[in-house]
């Protein structure tokens, strides 16, 4: 039964690994080519909105009442319209989104913060800390420059909050490997 548990933990720990230095190369790429992982980043959020427009049109035919329907079929113009102007205008698109991301940056590093308090007894909490108070900070930095920072800051914050967390997330990975190896 130990056995089984180790091996498990093993197989997971694995995974978790390689997507945790996966996340590290994508961080670092993008930090190098600020510009261009900023309108990537725009173009996927382009093709993604356009991608729910469609879900949200084939959603509304589902069933339900006329004012649902309603509803959904206008949700899927909107997305399509943004979907749309974001893809034709990625310069633009990728000032919105700049201001988008600071303020998603924001959110995860209070609630990174909040967990790393609720488990502030338990081993790799200081790394969620740490990982807070740089998503918090780097937050700052893009609302403090925008929009002229639009140009280079959304590759650049992506980057850096990819390369901590990846960074993060090995750790707690290697920590909890260090764990399961004492208990066995």
């Amino acid at each position: 039964m130990a056995q089984a548990f180790s091996t498990d933990v093993k197989r997971a720990t694995s995974w978790s690994m390689a997507l945790s230095v996966l996340m590290i190369i994508a961080g670092i790429l993008a930090i190098a080519a600020p510009y261009y992982a900023g309108l990537t980043v725009t173009v996927v959020v382009g093709w993604l909105l356009l991608v729910s427009a469609v879900l949200h049109l084939v959603y509304a035919f589902r069933g339900g009442s006329a004012t649902a329907v309603i509803w959904e079929i206008l949700l899927a113009i909107v997305y399509a319209l943004i979907g749309f102007y974001v893809l034709a205008n990625p310069q633009i698109g990728l000032a919105s989104l700049t201001f988008a991301i600071a303020f998603y940056l924001f959110v995860e590093a209070i609630l990174e913060l909040a967990f790393s308090y609720q488990l502030r007894n338990e081993s790799g909490a200081g790394w969620i800390l740490v990982d807070g108070i740089i998503t918090m900070i780097l937050a700052f930095l893009i609302w403090a420059n925008w929009p002229n920072s639009s140009v280079w800051a959304v590759g650049v914050i992506v980057g850096v909050s990819m390369l901590f967390s990846g960074i993060t997330r090995v750790m707690i990975t290697s920590n909890i490997r260090r764990i399961t190896t004492a208990a066995a």
